[in-house]
């Protein structure tokens, strides 16, 4: 026996990050297939599973229901997280990335490398935009609805 819930999640979860990849070429006009196993990125998996599970669990279950609570408690706490603080750890992570840069600028050295660069940069894409979060939000409440109108 499965759990159509979790499975109609992680559907959306997939859906999503094989979106990215046709959404990256068309803001790039390059397919980059690193894009369907990253994070970031439009439309957010994160805000697709979690919208999903909580949409499919007030369908079978009612939205009264400790299980939609839950539920939908799991997806504020997610896509807040997605939308804020990777967001802003993403950022970070540009600015400790240019940083090499700026010291060669205030030092008067730029263009040019007079120290250890770092060999590994920091992942700058760890969030997301409020309209990614929205766009997967609305990806897997469609497919959280349809999994559940598909389900005995």
């Amino acid at each position: 026996m499965s759990n159509r819930g979790l499975t109609t999640a992680l559907i959306a979860v997939g859906a999503a990050q094989l979106l990215k990849l046709p959404w990256h070429y068309r803001k790039t006009g390059k397919w980059d297939m690193r894009k369907i196993a990253g994070s970031g990125g439009m439309p957010s998996s994160h805000s697709s599973g979690v919208s999903a599970l909580a949409a499919y669990t007030a369908a079978k279950h009612g939205m009264r229901t400790p299980e939609f609570a839950i539920a939908s408690m799991l997806g504020i706490i997610v896509m807040y997280d997605a939308m804020n603080i990777r967001r802003h750890a993403g950022e970070i992570a540009i600015q400790v990335n240019d940083l090499d840069a700026d010291v060669e600028k205030l030092a008067g050295h730029h263009p040019g490398i007079y120290h250890k660069r770092r060999k590994k940069q920091l992942k700058e894409t760890l969030g997301h935009q409020p309209g990614e979060v929205a766009a997967g939000a609305v990806l897997g409440v469609l497919i959280g609805l349809a999994g559940a109108a598909f389900s005995r």
